[in-house]
């Protein structure tokens, strides 16, 4: 059992990104900056920055950290760095190495350092798993603490998923359950049983590594990763003005106890900006509130969101099968209709 000095204030995961629409206005207050080699820059809002070194090799930067969702630090450090590696995967590539980000108090947490030495443990085994390198880091005082990684991946630059380019007429996919929001922050406050807690601590420690592995050998027309955005933020990215994405509520998979939880109004705050950032893309054809609370509802190191043709999609189901690996196809790629986003 986990002694009660190392455990950490929950405040954060996913939940504690700024708002996508916030974002978005700071962001295009910035001037336009140029690299000839820049394949992918913020301007798409995608997954990573991608960078041409050679006609066969692009880098891929990203970085990701937050404070804790959970108040396991070992745990926690899981968490963080999957979350971190996880963009690499979503743009196609492979993670080379990383380097730590850590915010931590001066006087430590009860006077000491054991839970960022946990922290720091459990995010170099997931880096080790993820067939990446420890390069570094960087560290400085903070009153709560942060963690989290900068990655470095490679990839072809012929090779690259981007989250803005499906087709019509493709199918979706979505390789991990929602909901783990709305778990995290009901378990801090004792409200959903410790097996639906457990599940979705597997979910955030999942590399998606393994989903991706499957997936290089398919024609991927667009893919993203689920995290702080939620699902409608994310989708709502990938269609952009071109196409509507049609989903099914009965195919959409959440952890269980999520769904009872969003129902008895146990809700986020960035699930609640996520509902007020998506006014008017999304038209709901259901009355279900807990489904809508799970489809706005921030995740924390998501699975991948991806379209391909229906040629492709039924192969890729085989090789997901074969393989024991988690995969839900959750709707099309229509023509644009009335609304980015159709919920039926």
């Amino acid at each position: 059992m986990q002694e009660k000095k190392d455990s950490l204030f929950v405040c954060g995961g996913c939940n504690a990104k700024i708002g996508a629409g916030v974002l978005s206005g700071l962001l295009k207050s910035l001037p336009k900056t140029f690299y000839p080699g820049l394949l992918v820059g913020f301007d798409s809002s995608d997954d990573a920055a991608v960078i041409k070194m050679s006609e066969d090799l692009a880098i891929i930067q990203t970085l990701d950290f937050f404070p804790p969702m959970v108040t396991n630090p070992y745990i926690f450090g899981q968490v963080a760095a999957t979350n971190a590696l996880s963009d690499v995967y979503a743009m196609g590539g492979e993670p080379v190495c990383a380097l730590n980000i850590v915010c931590y108090p001066e006087e430590g947490i009860d006077g000491g350092y054991s839970a960022l030495e946990k922290i720091l443990l459990g995010g170099t085994e997931k880096i080790k798993e993820a067939g990446a390198a420890l390069a570094g880091g960087h560290s400085i005082h903070d009153p709560k603490p942060k963690y989290g990684l900068s990655v470095m991946g490679k990839i072809h630059p012929e090779k690259i998923w981007k989250n803005d380019t499906p087709q019509e007429g493709d199918v979706l996919f979505l390789t991990k359950k929602l909901g783990v929001g709305i778990i995290t922050t009901a378990y801090s406050v004792g409200e959903v049983p410790e097996e639906a807690f457990n599940e979705a601590v597997k979910s955030m420690t999942t590399l998606n590594k393994y989903a991706a592995e499957v997936l290089r050998n398919f024609d991927i027309h667009s893919c993203t990763d689920v995290t702080g955005f939620a699902l409608i933020g994310h989708l709502s990215e990938m269609v952009t003005g071109n196409f509507t994405a049609v989903l099914n509520s009965k195919e959409i998979p959440f952890i269980k106890e999520a769904y009872k939880a969003a129902n008895e109004f146990l809700l986020t705050a960035g699930g609640q900006r996520n509902r007020n950032f998506a006014a008017g893309k999304v038209l709901f054809n259901i009355k279900d509130f807990a489904m809508e609370e799970i489809l706005f509802d921030p995740q924390t190191s998501g699975g991948l969101l991806f379209a391909v043709s229906k040629r492709e999609a039924e192969k890729i189901k085989d090789e997901f099968k074969k393989r024991n690996l988690p995969l839900w196809q959750i709707g099309e790629i229509h023509k644009r209709e009335e609304a980015a986003i159709k919920i039926n």
